[in-house]
């Protein structure tokens, strides 16, 4: 066991030192850039094995237009804003779905997050007294109250209201959550 270490190391040795050995650095080079110019060469140049210019496309040259003659626009088609009746139909069928969405992905400002139930709810009718259009959200999970204000579909729209409640409450924070559509039903 004793002998089997030192022949380990002096073969990764050995091998180290014939694999550098082989890249060793060459004297530089005094001649000149290969040339890139095509040699010509006596050889023949060789042919393809199966002769394709059968199966090449053949062009028509086209026809060329007399110097003194005018070339006319095309007439076009304009644009009209005419719906048929599929298409009608899918609008509606759209519309109806869309009025079923009660929820969708938005913003709620997180106005409160404690362990006091006064402190929240006097937040909250502080916000209520001065905005009273606003929705206020209070979740409760035991033991931390949180309060969440208004629903907004857009991070501006939330960074406006953000910007409201800036001096009612001490901190404030934008939530990413689902928000409800439609608050009068």
């Amino acid at each position: 066991m004793k002998q089997l270490l030192p022949k380990m190391l002096m073969a990764s040795m050995l091998l180290g030192l014939a694999a550098c050995a082989s890249t060793a650095p060459q004297s530089p080079r005094a001649s000149a850039p290969a040339d890139t110019a095509k040699k010509t060469t006596a050889a023949v140049p060789t042919m393809p094995a199966e002769d394709v210019t059968k199966y090449r496309p053949v062009f028509a040259a086209p026809k060329a237009v007399p110097a003194g003659t005018i070339v006319t626009a095309k007439t076009t088609v304009t644009p009209s804003n005419h719906v048929n009746a599929p298409m009608e139909q899918r609008l509606r069928d759209q519309a109806y779905t869309n009025e079923k969405v009660k929820y969708a992905q938005g913003y709620r400002i997180l106005v409160y997050l404690g362990l006091e139930r006064d402190q929240v709810m006097a937040i909250r009718r502080s916000i209520i007294e001065r905005y009273p259009d606003e929705t206020d959200y209070i979740s409760f999970k035991s033991p931390v109250y949180r309060l969440y204000i208004g629903d907004y579909l857009t991070k501006l729209e939330a960074a406006r209201g953000l910007a409201k409640l800036r001096g009612l409450a001490p901190k404030l924070e934008l939530e990413a959550t689902q928000v409800l559509l439609n608050k009068n039903p």
